[in-house]
């Protein structure tokens, strides 16, 4: 692709007057002569694209975030249906400041509370749970024996008597520390939501989270006051704030955008094409969001940082095809020929980044959790629709608008290199960084680059997968969210964080004595890990039944040998612990958090005993449950990271090779991307950020932009010293091209999204920060490891190896 290129040098203009339409290749000339055809095809395009966008809805998918061939997953998925409550879980803890719940008003609250979430889309309502609901029953020994009902009776009516009443059934339904506090002041609506929402005979319908969060706050407002509090916690509320929050990441996208157009005017002092280079970006992003709907896409909260980053690799290459135009403006050419002498020059550079940058994007789709696959494939297809945007139309509406005189002559004269010239005087900057060029500054760079990858790499092995922190890192230690959620951990042994341990038996063989002393001895080894805040299974409830039917007396505490006791103590035992057949039952483990090191505990016991206690007659399977779905993710993420890394710099590599044709200008490229890569994730480990969905594919995404920043000097570079050229003057000369505008963007992209580290909302603040870092490390890569390792590897280094910047001046013309 690059061959016929670096066999002569590029072609110049100087004073043109006419220019041959016919030369150049033949996909030059069918876009350069038919230029109101293409900006006319790109108009309509743009116009029916940004009405398609406006259909764009902003939405999560619980499924989405599941790795859905992980084991336990597929267990999930084949029982999912006999589990009762599933593992998208709402919870509303609903307080008082006054007294306990016990109080006519309080119990009047909650039962409005509980109607209106009854009625909410997207609830399971055979598994809703309050104290209002008619599945809360209380068990009670009496002299008949066994007797029981509601909660709240249908005969409650306010009184004295009724409150009494409740609360002798509270405390007989074992329901203190699950659905009320234990210390009596509050107590839980449980709302378990369908994978998707159904209304009446409509198909069913993907849970539409914002409206569902909405409409919790609405429920929130009309009923908190001085005296009642409400506390929401559960995956949805996670998703809908973060959805809120979108608005002020709107705002610091918008601060980004301003940014970028303060520095790009500023260097290029020329509105015409600082403005133009911004449209084709920001046309990309639009042609982006307008093809999700049609292609059945929403965008999700973990994807929201794709647009932008099209925004950066647009800018990127936009900015170089605005320099390359303004150079050849400069030096004499009329608007159209620099035009298309720019496209003839830099379009195979570019197409090659880009490609590379779309295929690295689209290795993440072999990590099978569907929210990162919809990330490979937006970012792909958005990379894509640059090389229309950024690399053909940008320079055809060059070839129209041109630059400022006076921007051309400016950028002419600080690129311009006397061939003859021995004397001549180098920018400092440019000096500074030819240095990199000369033997001893190389063997510095390279030696403290070692250094750097092996601390690097040492950090980054203690790089911890999952969760850090209790509650939601997405969102802020202080955020609503994490303040309801702390409150829920602080007053209830049934958590949020729920690990579900299915055990499957032969049919009608749950409640089989043998089956239960398993699942008894896996529970009293569950409860002495750290972490886990209590347990419930069919085999607890058995001793609790056994004690009551013996006039509760706790010498009959343990499991009944007798088969008829047993059949009777299942007959009136909750479903969420059994199905039907009595062929599945759950052992539910409430945990405190749902941090990387409680599941790795739990995961790691539950498979231990299921390895020396499973037979053909009973299975222990994890995993379900919210934190049952977080542990296998974990698990898919740490497998997936190298995986990832593994076939991102595969397809760089070869796509390099087919670049530059020469193993050793691969080994300049990659060196530096890879080791940006290590040091970014040693910084995860400092800013204690952990490995997950939400920040695997940052790395992967880092990788695609630093790729562009190598390909564009060194192609460049390569030319030059193809040429015959010393490595002195050949990367002064891709210095004065190319190199400045890698480091225009490079800190410009850099300090743009470091503001995103004021965000409110955690995850963007993260991903600012580490996006900021790989924009700056990987320019500093290009600039200063990229020409080291040329000095030492490339093997026309020899020719200048006794030479000096400021003596080897032999120009190279562009």
């Amino acid at each position: 692709m690059n061959a016929p290129m670096n066999k002569q040098p590029i072609e110049s203009v100087t004073h043109q007057t006419a220019f041959d339409r016919h030369s150049g290749n033949i996909i030059e000339r069918v876009l350069f002569n038919n230029r109101i055809a293409v900006i006319a095809v790109c108009l309509l395009v743009s116009l029916f694209l940004g009405y398609q966008a406006l259909g764009l809805k902003l939405n999560a998918a619980f499924e989405k975030m599941i790795p859905i061939d992980h084991p336990y997953i597929q267990n999930y998925f084949e029982n999912r249906t006999q589990l009762g409550q599933g593992s998208n879980v709402l919870r509303i803890a609903v307080s008082t400041t006054e007294g306990t719940i016990y109080d006519a008003d309080y119990l009047d609250t909650l039962k409005k509370i509980s109607d209106e979430a009854f009625l909410i889309k997207g609830v399971d309502r055979p598994y809703m749970k309050s104290l209002w609901t008619p599945a809360t029953r209380w068990i009670g020994v009496t002299e008949e024996g066994f007797d029981g009902g509601p909660v709240i009776p249908d005969s409650y009516d306010g009184s004295t008597q009724s409150l009494e009443q409740v609360q002798q059934n509270v405390d007989r339904s074992g329901e203190i520390g699950r659905l009320v506090a234990a210390d009596l002041k509050s107590s839980i609506v449980l709302l378990p939501l369908q994978d998707a929402a159904a209304t009446g005979s409509e198909e069913a319908k993907p849970i539409d989270y914002e409206a569902l969060s909405q409409r919790l706050e609405e429920i929130r407002k009309t009923y908190e006051s001085d005296t009642i509090k409400i506390h929401i916690t559960g995956f949805a509320k996670v998703v809908g704030d973060l959805i809120d929050g979108l608005q002020l990441m709107q705002l610091f996208f918008g601060m980004t955008l301003a940014i970028c157009t303060l520095v790009l005017l500023w260097y290029t002092r020329c509105v015409r094409s600082t403005a133009l280079v911004l449209s084709c970006s920001l046309i990309a992003v639009v042609w982006l969001l307008g093809l999700l709907p049609l292609l059945g896409f929403d965008l999700d909260p973990y994807s929201i940082l794709v647009p932008f980053l099209v925004f950066a690799i647009g800018l990127s290459h936009g900015a170089q095809k605005m320099n390359g135009i303004m150079q050849q403006i400069g030096r004499g050419s009329e608007k159209y020929a620099a035009a298309r002498l720019t496209f003839r020059r830099l379009f195979p550079t570019g197409m090659m980044a880009l490609t590379t940058d779309a295929v690295g994007f689209a290795v993440l789709m072999v990590i099978h959790i569907p929210v990162i696959q919809d990330l490979a494939l937006t970012a792909t297809i958005g990379v894509m629709i640059l090389i229309l945007t950024n690399l053909i139309v940008l320079p055809i509406l060059l070839s129209y608008t041109g630059v400022s005189k006076k921007a051309a002559a400016r950028e002419a004269e600080s690129a311009r290199v006397d061939p003859h010239d021995t004397e001549h005087q180098r920018h400092p900057t440019w000096a500074f960084l030819d240095h990199f060029t000369t033997k001893r500054w190389a063997s510095i760079v390279v030696v403290v680059a070692i250094v750097l990858g092996a601390g690097g790499f040492i950090i980054s092995s203690k790089v911890k997968v999952g969760d850090l922190d209790p509650g939601a890192p997405e969102l802020r230690a202080d955020s609503r969210y994490n303040r309801d959620n702390a409150f829920m951990v602080a007053n209830y042994a049934a958590s949020s964080d729920r690990y579900v341990v299915m055990v499957k038996t032969p049919l009608y063989y749950c409640a089989n004595y043998d089956t239960l002393v398993k699942v008894d001895a896996l529970e009293a080894q569950l409860q002495q890990l750290p972490g886990v805040v209590s347990t419930s299974s069919l085999a607890a409830l058995s001793k609790y039944a056994a004690a009551g039917m013996n006039e509760g007396s706790m010498t009959w505490y343990e499991i009944p040998r007798n088969q008829g006791l047993l059949n009777a103590i299942i007959t009136r035992a909750p479903r969420e612990l059994f199905n039907q057949n009595c062929d599945l039952m759950t052992i539910n483990v409430f945990l405190s958090d749902h941090k990387a090191d409680t599941l790795n505990r739990v995961v790691d016991l539950v498979d231990k005993f299921a390895a020396a206690n499973n037979t053909d007659d009973i299975r222990f399977m994890s995993a379900a449950g919210n934190a049952g779905i977080a542990a296998a993710t974990n698990i898919v993420v740490e497998q997936a990271n190298t995986q990832m890394l593994i076939l991102v710099y595969a397809a760089v590599i070869v796509l390099c090779y087919l670049t530059f044709r020469n193993l050793r200008a691969v080994v300049c490229t990659v060196l530096p991307l890879m080791l940006t890569s290590i040091l970014c994730q040693a910084l995860m480990v400092e800013l204690d950020i952990g490995l997950k969905v939400a920040t695997l594919p940052v790395i992967a995404l880092g990788v695609g932009i630093g790729v562009d920043y190598s390909l564009y000097i060194l192609s460049i570079t390569l030319n030059n010293l193809r040429q015959g050229a010393p490595l002195s003057n050949a990367y002064y000369a891709a210095l004065l091209s190319t190199g400045k505008v890698v480091i225009l963007t490079g800190i410009t992209l850099g300090i743009a999204v470091a503001t995103w580290s004021l965000s409110p909302i955690k995850f963007q603040a993260d991903m600012g920060i580490l996006l900021a870092f790989m924009f700056i490390w990987n320019m500093l890569g290009a600039l200063i490891l990229t020409p080291a390792l040329a000095r030492l590897l490339l093997p026309s280094m020899s020719k200048a190896s006794s030479e000096e910047p400021a003596t080897a001046m032999r120009a190279v013309s562009e």
